[in-house]
């Protein structure tokens, strides 16, 4: 099982480490990223994979979420099936 992890605020040292370092401790493989720095505004995509995840996902989701905020920062988990949902006709 994948998700799709989307991080979004105002550039700063460390994003990339704090979210990949928030998966690491839940068991939780990064597959790919992507990021972009638009003058001082931080934007990323990362698809993880959560099949060996050692908590729920919506704890993973909403400890993000958490982390986010602290960050003053918009970071969002979708599970793979919502976001496929989401995307087809």
């Amino acid at each position: 099982m994948k998700a799709v992890i989307t991080v979004i605020g105002k550039d700063m040292v460390g994003i990339l480490a704090k979210v990949s370092t928030k998966c690491s401790d839940n068991n939780i493989n990064v597959l790919e990223v992507t990021q972009s720095i638009l003058q001082d505004m931080f934007a990323m995509i990362m698809l993880v994979d959560i099949s060996k995840s050692d908590i729920p996902f919506t704890d993973f989701a909403d400890s993000l979420s958490r982390m986010g905020d602290e960050m003053n920062l918009s970071i969002h988990a979708m599970h793979e099936d919502i976001f496929n949902a989401m995307h087809t006709i």
